[in-house]
C-alpha cells in the first residue's frame, strides 16, 4: 500500500506540532511508531493499515503553518472553513435575494445547509483520512486532474480575493470613513503579517476564530433587534411560496464551490491530523463546522428579514448597510462595517491559504516556502483590487462559472475515492450512508456544472 499516502510520516514532520508526538490520548500520537501498537484508537487496524502510509513521505508539515495544539488547529479548520463561505459576496446576496423573497428565501437557506452538509462531511472524511490533499487524491486517481483542479481553484480564488479585499474596504469605510483604496490596502497588509508571522499556523487559527464569534455575535444583535418573523420564516423553509431555481444554484454555488470546499479540510492536513486513527476527530470537526455556518447564514438571514419585513425599502447602493441602518440606527450601521470587515479579512485569509494549498503539493520547494507563496497571493490580490478601483464584475462571474466547474470534479474525484479506493484510505470501510448522500449531491453539482457552462457561453459571447 505504498499509494496510502499518510497519516504517518506527514504528521510527524509539521514543525511547531513536533513536540505532541507522545501525546494526543486515545490518538496514538503522531508517529507511525506510536500507531503500530495497541493503544491506537484505531486497534489493529489504525495501526496496520496506517504505518504504510509512511513510505509515502513528507507531505504536509511546515513548522510556520502547524498549529499550537490540536484542539485549535481543529478549531481554526472550522472556523476557516466557515468564515469561507461567509464573505463579502454571500452577505450582499442574503440582502438581495431576502429583499426580494422575503420569509420565502428561508427555503433556499435551508437547502444550501443541506447540501453542504451532503458535501462536506465527505470532503473532510475522505480528505482527513486520506491525509492527501484533494489535487494530490485527483491525480491518483487520474493523472493531470489535479493539475486542472489547482489551475481552476487558484484561478478562481484570486479573483474572488480582489472581491474579498474590496468587500474588507467597504467595511473599513463604514467603520471609519476610510477611503476604499487605503482601507483595502490596510486588510491585505494585516492578511500578510498574519502569513510571515513565525508562527503563521496559530496567528491564522486565532483570527479566524474571534473574528468568526465577533461576526455571529454582532449579526445576532441586529437580528434580535431588527424582530424578524420567525415563525413565518419557518414555514416558509418547509413550505415556501416562491421557489427561485436561479436564487438557488447562486447560493450554493457561492457557499459551497471552489476554494471554500477545500478549506477546512486542507487545514487539517497541514495541523498534522489525518488517518484513520482520526476519524471520529475530523467527523466531530465536520458536523461543528457546518453548525458554525449553518448559524451565521440563518442569524444573517434573520436580521435582513425583520428588517424587509418591517416594510423597509432597501434601493440605495449598500442594501446591507442600509438594512443595519434601519435596525439598529447609527450603531447598526458601524455594526455593518465590523461584520463585512471581518467576513471580507478572513475570507481573503481562506482563499489565500487554500489557493496556495492547491499547488505546494507538487514541488518540495514550494512547500518549503509556503507562507510566502500565500503572502504573495495577498499581494498580487491587492494590487488587482488597486488597479481596478472595484471589484471586476465579469471577473468575479467568470469566477463563480469556475467554482461551478471546479465543484463535481474535485467532488466526483473524492466521492470516486471513498467508493473505490480504499487503498488510499488506509483500507477504511466508508460508511454506506454517507456516501449515498454524497453521490446525490454530487448529481445536484453536476446540474450546477452545466449552468456554470451556459454562464461562461454567455461571458464569452
Amino acid at each position: 500500500m505504498a499509494e496510502t499516502a499518510g497519516s504517518g510520516a506527514d504528521r510527524n514532520d509539521v514543525g511547531d506540532n513536533g513536540d505532541r508526538t507522545t501525546g494526543g490520548a486515545g490518538t496514538g500520537g503522531d508517529t507511525g511508531e506510536v500507531r503500530t501498537g495497541g493503544d491506537s484508537t484505531g486497534g489493529g487496524a489504525g495501526g496496520a493499515k496506517t504505518g504504510d502510509a509512511k513510505t509515502d513521505g513528507a507531505k504536509t508539515g511546515t513548522g510556520a503553518l502547524a498549529g499550537s495544539t490540536k484542539r485549535g488547529a481543529l478549531a481554526g479548520a472550522i472556523f476557516l472553513m466557515a468564515t469561507s463561505a461567509i464573505g463579502p459576496g454571500f452577505i450582499t446576496q442574503t440582502t438581495e435575494f431576502t429583499a426580494r423573497l422575503g420569509a420565502a428565501f428561508a427555503f433556499a437557506i435551508l437547502l444550501s445547509i443541506l447540501v453542504d452538509i451532503a458535501v462536506q462531511l465527505n470532503v473532510w472524511r475522505v480528505i482527513g483520512i486520506s491525509g492527501l490533499r484533494a489535487q494530490e487524491l485527483g491525480n491518483r486517481v487520474l493523472p493531470g486532474v489535479g493539475y486542472l483542479m489547482a489551475v481552476l481553484v487558484v484561478l478562481g480564488g484570486l479573483v474572488f480575493n480582489i472581491g474579498n479585499i474590496a468587500g474588507t474596504s467597504l467595511g473599513l469605510d463604514a467603520l471609519f470613513g476610510l477611503d476604499v483604496k487605503i482601507g483595502g490596502t490596510i486588510s491585505a497588509a494585516i492578511a500578510i503579517a498574519v502569513f510571515l508571522s513565525k508562527r503563521a499556523g496559530v496567528a491564522m487559527d486565532r483570527l479566524v476564530v474571534v473574528l468568526g464569534f465577533v461576526m455571529i455575535a454582532l449579526t445576532t444583535y441586529v437580528a434580535i433587534v431588527s424582530s424578524p418573523p420567525v415563525g413565518e420564516a419557518m414555514t416558509q423553509a418547509v413550505v415556501p411560496d416562491t421557489i427561485d431555481v436561479l436564487v438557488i444554484t447562486t447560493l450554493i454555488g457561492g457557499t459551497v464551490g471552489g476554494y471554500i470546499t477545500y478549506a477546512g479540510a486542507h487545514r487539517l492536513i497541514d495541523s498534522g491530523v489525518s488517518g484513520p486513527d482520526e476519524v471520529a476527530r475530523v467527523s466531530r470537526s465536520s458536523v461543528t463546522a457546518l453548525l458554525v455556518t449553518g448559524v451565521m447564514r440563518v442569524v444573517l438571514f434573520l436580521a435582513i428579514l425583520g428588517v424587509v419585513a418591517g416594510g423597509a425599502a432597501l434601493t440605495g447602493g449598500n442594501p446591507t448597510a442600509e438594512a443595519f441602518g434601519h435596525a439598529a440606527g447609527e450603531v447598526g450601521m458601524r455594526l455593518f462595517g465590523m461584520v463585512l470587515w471581518a467576513a471580507g479579512i478572513t475570507s481573503v485569509i481562506g482563499a489565500s491559504y487554500t489557493s496556495v494549498s492547491f499547488l505546494v503539493s507538487f514541488s518540495p520547494a514550494l512547500k518549503q516556502r509556503q507562507n510566502w507563496l500565500v503572502a504573495g497571493f495577498v499581494v498580487v490580490s491587492a494590487v488587482g483590487f488597486v488597479l481596478l478601483d472595484q471589484a471586476p464584475t465579469t471577473l468575479l462571474i467568470l469566477a463563480g462559472a469556475l467554482n461551478g466547474l471546479i465543484l463535481p470534479v474535485g467532488f466526483g474525484v473524492l466521492m470516486w475515492v471513498a467508493a473505490r479506493r480504499s487503498d488510499l484510505l488506509g483500507g477504511y470501510r466508508y460508511p454506506r450512508w454517507l456516501l449515498v448522500i454524497g453521490v446525490a449531491a454530487w448529481l445536484l453539482t453536476l446540474y450546477l456544472g452545466w449552468n456554470s457552462l451556459s454562464g461562461i457561453a454567455d461571458l464569452w459571447g
